[in-house]
């Protein structure tokens, strides 16, 4: 069985996984780490890290930008491996991940879902053969109207993956209202919707003539990330140091 620190335990994902991991034999939340520490769960919930007393194989981590630096100190002390949740890092902090999993597992991926990371593969494969052809690469992501950064990081991973297979021919395109001409063939059009209670829609729609390809995604619940940071946590666990990603999860 594998133990679960779980950083950011009273959070909203925090809660989520909470319920999926106690849906689970094969896991253990151990220990939580919250700064609302007074919100009681079935486990331990501390204040900080180093006020853990449990033994644990790995960490789930949903808390905030604000305390990944920590918790990365934490993780290269203790050499304990840690699927890295938090979205927003700046890149002195993305560096530091890097740096961190030279000591000890770290998994890190735009989008924890088993779903999202399968679909990584699929465009990258489609773009080799359809791209080639001539057809045109188009992706529209709609999230809800609380959401703060545009384009979304998964929308911009599935830019990179068809980018990348196709050998970084591309340049991304997020807004036409300033321009007066045809498209590039070499364009991936990135647009964003924002509106409502959307969880995530991703389509990567690859258009050529007279016929049109789409690809799509669509998040029902945040039950698919936290069962996808589950899925990595398992897999992480007694790995060597490294950085993973959610294609290693898959692939396992």
């Amino acid at each position: 069985m594998t133990r679960l620190i779980l950083h950011g335990c009273n959070g909203a994902m925090g809660q989520v996984i909470v319920q999926i991991a106690g849906q689970d034999p094969e896991i253990k939340i151990a220990a939580g780490v919250d700064l609302n520490a007074r919100q009681k769960q079935d486990f331990p919930v501390y204040a900080s890290l180093m006020e853990v007393k449990e033994e644990a194989d790995v960490i789930i981590d949903f808390a905030s930008a604000s305390a990944a630096d920590g918790l990365l100190d934490f993780c290269r002390e203790k050499k304990i491996p840690l699927v890295l949740c938090t979205t927003g890092l700046s890149e002195e902090q993305l560096k530091k991940a890097e740096e961190t999993a030279q000591s000890a597992a770290l998994l890190r991926s735009a989008n924890m879902s088993l779903g999202v990371n399968t679909l990584l593969k699929l465009v990258a494969e489609a773009a080799k053969t359809l791209a080639a052809a001539g057809f045109d690469v188009e992706i529209v992501e709609k999230h809800h109207n609380q959401k703060m950064d545009s384009p979304s990081g998964t929308a911009l991973a599935l830019a990179d993956s068809v980018n990348h297979a196709l050998e970084g021919s591309c340049h991304y395109v997020y807004d036409r209202t300033t321009k007066r001409e045809k498209r590039d063939s070499k364009e991936i059009g990135i647009s964003a919707v924002r509106g409502g209670s959307i969880v995530g829609e991703h389509d990567v729609i690859f258009a050529g003539k007279d016929e049109v390809v789409t690809f799509s995604h669509t998040a029902y619940s945040k039950a698919i990330f936290a069962k996808g940071a589950v899925e990595a946590a398992k897999f992480l666990a007694g790995k060597a140091p490294g950085l993973y990603t959610m294609a290693d999860v898959i692939n396992s």
